[in-house]
């Protein structure tokens, strides 16, 4: 018979579940604060609402790039030339000839850096042929990220146009998309650089980056339309928060707001690990190859919690004693049940890491003889 054990034990992670509303305001139309690892939303104001968002569209763009450079589709050493419509982009730009090549390295920091409406149209026609394919493409990876109140008619987010609209949790939900991607903050981080040689200075326009202790990036907006939009990222002991307002009435309005939230989540909050792997024991597997398995955890590994409720996480780990096999990779064997002050915290399911088939007659016998006259 499976023989059920449960281990109870006291925690001493920092912080579990969602927090009550804070008693906080940012005097900006729309705002929202995540938490990278786990997606939860701390705090929101008016989230949902699709509003324009200027050069923050550009966190999208800088997705796909990213994403194709991990398939291997780009290179950063690949050579994009400038098109006659990507120099014709006005606004934000490092003013790209008509026929003038970079490499991509070069091109998505004119991007990154110095938000180059130029640069980012000639890199979506390097990727899809045209800009129209590659806007095609952004608002494909939205709706599979669920994001929506989204849609796309640009890569730049440079010409104030109605269709054109993203939502704040939409534009939370891309950017902790995009900063999964380390290679990203060797960009986002830059606070001034050149191209050209050296000939054609580069500033950000995150004043974050200066000011704001652990800031990863990320992107800046503006225009008549949209305000003064932000989606600031910023990582201190191993947790990184992402805020994002929108429609600020200044440039330093939005900087404030974003400073004022993660002030507020680096204080109030901390990425607990949701259980201590040494305490899963292992699973038999009789007649088994191997005959014991080591169960991991699947899905969620850390809960965002109020510091308030440190020492307080407790767990039960059921697990029967063994399985017989065949088991498969994936396989669930038990849960662990995560607790705060009676109340659930977070269920979690325990998987078998790997395929362990059923020892053949032949192999047990073998096994019995070896033992018997070895």
């Amino acid at each position: 018979m499976k023989k059920l054990f449960a281990v109870i034990l006291a925690c001493l992670l920092s912080v579990p579940a969602l927090a009550a509303e804070p008693g906080i305001e940012v005097n900006v139309p729309h705002a929202i604060l995540m938490e990278k690892e786990t997606g939860t939303v701390i705090w929101e104001k008016d989230a949902d609402t699709p509003a324009a968002p200027a050069s923050v569209t550009k966190v999208m763009t800088m997705l796909l790039i990213v994403e194709a450079l991990d398939r291997g589709e780009i290179n950063l050493d690949d050579t994009v030339t400038a098109s006659a419509r990507a120099s014709s982009m006005g606004g934000s730009q490092v003013y790209l000839k008509e026929g003038e090549c970079m490499s991509l390295r070069d091109m998505l920091k004119a991007i990154v850096v110095a938000s180059g409406n130029d640069a980012a149209v000639a890199v979506a026609e390097h990727m899809c042929t045209t800009e129209e394919a590659f806007v095609e493409r952004m608002n494909s990876r939205a709706a599979e990220l669920g994001m929506k109140n989204t849609h796309f008619t640009n890569c730049t987010g440079l010409f104030d146009d109605e269709e054109h609209y993203i939502s704040a949790r939409d534009v939370a939900i891309m950017s902790r998309e995009l900063i999964k991607h380390e290679v990203i903050k060797d960009y986002t981080t830059i606070w001034t650089d050149s191209l050209r040689d050296g000939e054609f200075g580069l500033a950000n326009t995150n004043k974050l980056l200066r000011r704001y202790e652990g800031c990863t990036g990320l992107k800046t907006g503006f225009t008549t339309l949209a305000g003064y939009c932000l989606a600031a990222t910023a990582q201190r002991g191993g947790t990184e928060y992402i805020a994002v307002v929108m429609g600020g009435a200044t440039s330093e309005e939005r900087f404030s707001a974003a400073e004022q939230l993660l002030d507020y989540a680096f204080a109030h909050f901390a990425l607990a690990e949701l259980w201590p792997a040494e305490a899963i024991p292992p699973v038999r597997v009789p007649v088994g190859e191997p005959g014991s398995l080591q169960p991991v955890v699947d899905g969620q590994q850390f809960l965002l919690l109020p510091r308030d409720k440190a020492d307080k996480l407790e767990y039960t780990i059921e697990l029967p004693s063994e399985v017989q096999p065949p088991v498969k990779a994936g396989q669930q064997l038990g849960k662990i049940h995560v607790s705060l002050e009676g109340e659930k915290a977070a269920e979690l399911s325990l998987v078998a890491p790997a395929d362990v088939p059923r020892r053949s007659p032949l192999d047990i016998f073998a096994e019995l003889f070896s033992c018997i006259y070895g």
